[in-house]
């Protein structure tokens, strides 16, 4: 499904797996596109989920080559751009998804590498319509992308940032309604791509702050790398659906 945005000015793609199901949507590696689930046998993991009618996927297509990847692009204007993204997620994605599963049903969301930082990004700004994210190997905390200008837009859309300064009402409401699952291996790549330490760093921030969440680090041979995604993810999934 093609999907115009008002606030990029181009189309976003959504590719739906099942037939019926809690709705989990489904956020490419950095820069992949709409098919990097399928491709990666992402989908297969949990195919015996979808054909059992207790999850539909949705993956959608990446913005990160515009916003986060984008050359010569600042962090702060990267961080706007990537607002732009989540406008459209919000407000075409999620109204399509709502149709397609005849309801306004809670979304699921999740991701592997930066895909991860955008599940768990989503589910913190936007608890009450995707109260949780299955986050594997990520990396929480963006600034590490880029030096330069930082303002409002990144630090509105870092983790590490937001959550360390959260507290009041809107603390309290988070703790009652976002659930953070972050998943992450200790082999080949987990570490010089930062998603060890940012994975256990992020735990320890959000158990700080009292929100709901769970780190399961997995073994010295579980890479940075689709084959553990897919464990993981068949490991995880079964839980929330």
């Amino acid at each position: 499904m093609s999907l115009w945005s008002p606030s990029t000015g181009a189309h976003g793609e959504v590719i739906a797996y099942g037939h019926h199901g809690r709705p989990l949507m489904a956020f490419a590696s950095q820069q992949g596109d709409v098919g990097d689930w399928e491709r990666n046998g992402m989908v297969g993991a949990v195919r015996w989920l979808i054909d059992e009618g207790r999850v539909k996927v949705y993956s959608v297509s990446s913005y990160d080559s515009h916003s986060w990847f984008a050359p010569g692009v600042s962090l702060e204007e990267a961080a706007r751009r990537h607002g732009h993204y989540e406008e459209w997620l919000i407000n075409q994605v999620v109204g399509f998804i709502h149709d397609d599963c005849a309801g306004p049903l809670d979304i699921l969301v999740t991701g592997c590498s930066f895909g991860a930082y955008h599940a768990a990004n989503l589910t913190l700004r936007r608890a009450d319509l995707f109260p949780i994210a299955i986050c594997m190997s990520g990396v929480y905390d963006i600034s590490t992308l880029a030096v330069g200008e930082r303002g409002d837009a990144v630090y509105f859309n870092n983790p590490v940032d937001y959550v360390a300064n959260l507290d009041g009402d809107h603390l309290q409401w988070l703790r009652n309604h976002a659930r953070l699952q972050l998943v992450c291996g200790q082999g080949m790549w987990e570490d010089t791509t930062g998603a060890l330490v940012s994975t256990q760093r992020f735990a320890q921030l959000l158990a700080a702050k009292g929100l709901a969440h769970e780190a399961d680090l997995w073994g010295y041979d579980v890479a940075h790398d689709w084959p553990s995604w897919r464990a993981q993810l068949a490991h995880h999934l079964p839980r929330f659906v």
